[in-house]
């Protein structure tokens, strides 16, 4: 009898703790797809000191130079997606009126085309998974799923994304994690 496979694609996920010491210690990762041969997802909270025309030589509209560039996550850290809302995008491929791509030039003509109901995030690397591994991760209680939204995927500052959801969790044991020192020893 096969396994089912439930989809955490559309999630978000937060160290629960347990990933001290790794690249996804107090991270917020997107998952962007899931499906039974593995999971990809891009964490929400590491902000770099690059703006996206620092690495990128392509000829950029003014608006993408300035944009500052993420880390999406340790795998492949030259590659290059983005996380793109608006009020109604029909091609939608993880929440409604969010799209993940990896296409520079579609990169280029958000740019070109920008308006203000628009939010985009670049992101260099992502988190990957192979088939199986984000279960077993999530049988051993490794992340806390959370329900993702625009206002949290595009929240500034990015930083404090992990400790707002973890501040506003019925469950005091998350609360007081949301809450304790980066350092535990200056506690």
């Amino acid at each position: 009898m096969p396994k089912t496979h439930k989809s955490l694609k559309g999630q978000l996920l937060l160290d629960g703790g347990k990933l001290h010491g790794s690249y996804f210690h107090r991270s917020v990762v997107l998952i962007c797809e899931h499906n039974a041969e593995g999971a990809f997802g891009l964490v929400l909270n590491r902000p770099s000191d690059n703006q996206l025309g620092d690495v990128i030589t392509e000829n950029l509209p003014e608006l993408l130079r300035a944009r500052r560039l993420y880390g999406g996550g340790p795998v492949q850290p030259a590659a290059m997606s983005f996380l793109h809302a608006d009020n109604y995008l029909p091609d939608h491929n993880v929440l409604e009126n969010l799209v993940v791509g990896h296409d520079l030039a579609r990169l280029i003509e958000i740019g070109a085309s920008w308006s203000p109901t628009q939010q985009l995030r670049v992101f260099a690397g992502y988190a990957g998974w192979a088939a199986g591994q984000l279960d077993d991760e999530m049988r051993r209680n490794s992340w806390l799923p959370y329900p993702a939204s625009i206002g949290l995927i595009f929240m500034d500052p990015a930083e404090r994304i992990w400790q707002q959801i973890l501040r506003s969790r019925t469950d005091w044991r998350e609360r007081l994690l949301g809450d304790s020192p980066e350092d535990l020893t200056s506690n």
